[in-house]
């Protein structure tokens, strides 16, 4: 097995194609849309779609910064070595995609003012810090991990998301009304900044701002639409009562549904929320089982 291949191929994958249960759900959107432009937009989005899996063509100009979550079993191992195949076929795969080119030259002043250029190739962006997930914790989305299981899940986080993103703390009031609305709110008016609608937002609910955005970073890789909770079914219901709509056409799609992990809290009268609205052509994500 050439895991580097592998994991090339995985992240073009994740780049390109679009889950099953995303396409069940825009199509849906599709038929029950009145709204003559709302449906005209969702219709050419799905039509992207499409073609990027035909031509192997990223969804989107956006790329993303890849993120990578480890599930790993009792009776697994990630080592160093693996580690090192991961960041080699992330390289590869994002020069074989190709990615667009976003990784910024210079020292850490040089990077923050963005004064020395980019490098030419796509592989020379760096994913963001591995995240192993070997527990079965308090978190919505249980996992029934077993001894042998080593899952790779690669995502692609676009920047106009990560713009309207929001990571703060909600006194909680003793209402979880109170912290999930706040948390809508946040969205309502995140997504109608955001532009590239319908959505499928995330939200973590944590201890920490990093527990809080882990949270939401496993939303993404672990949610699917065909199975949403009452609270995800309730925040989408919200969400798309605003009447934002596909790309901001209005209709009745604002978002093709939600995904809201809620992990461990500490005695505490604060919650920390993280928020990030999604584009159209996310989540992205694809899995390679080891």
């Amino acid at each position: 097995m050439d895991i580097v291949e592998d994991i090339s191929k995985t992240i073009i994958k994740a780049s390109t194609t679009l889950t099953d249960d995303k396409l069940k759900a825009l199509s849906h959107a599709i038929d029950i849309e009145e709204n003559e432009n709302a449906r005209w937009a969702l219709s050419q989005i799905l039509e992207n779609y499409k073609v990027a899996q035909k031509t192997r063509f990223p969804l989107c100009d956006d790329t993303g910064i890849p993120h990578v979550i480890v599930e790993l079993g009792c009776e697994r191992e990630f080592s160093g070595e693996l580690l090192n195949q991961v960041h080699e076929g992330i390289e590869l795969g994002l020069n074989n995609l190709p990615a667009r080119p976003m990784a910024v030259k210079g020292d850490e002043i040089e990077r923050i003012e963005q004064s020395k250029g980019l490098y030419k190739k796509p592989g020379m962006l760096k994913p963001a810090s591995i995240l192993i997930d070997s527990v079965n914790d308090e978190s919505t989305y249980k996992r029934d991990i077993s001894p042998d299981t080593l899952n790779l899940h690669f995502i692609l986080e676009g920047g106009g998301p990560e713009i309207r993103a929001k990571t703060y703390r909600v006194y909680h009031k003793r209402s979880f009304e109170n912290v999930i609305g706040t948390a809508v709110d946040w969205l309502n008016e995140s997504l109608s900044l955001l532009g590239c609608t319908p959505s499928i937002p995330s939200i973590g609910i944590g201890r920490t701002h990093y527990e809080a955005n882990s949270l939401l970073l496993k939303s993404i890789a672990y949610g699917n639409l065909d199975n949403q909770s009452d609270v995800e079914k309730n925040v989408a219901c919200k969400l798309n009562e605003t009447g934002i709509g596909p790309l901001g056409f209005g209709g009745k799609t604002t978002v093709l549904g939600a995904y809201v992990n809620i992990g461990n809290q500490r005695a505490s009268g604060v919650r920390i929320v993280a928020i990030r609205p999604s584009c159209f052509v996310e989540p992205r994500v694809a899995t390679l089982k080891l």
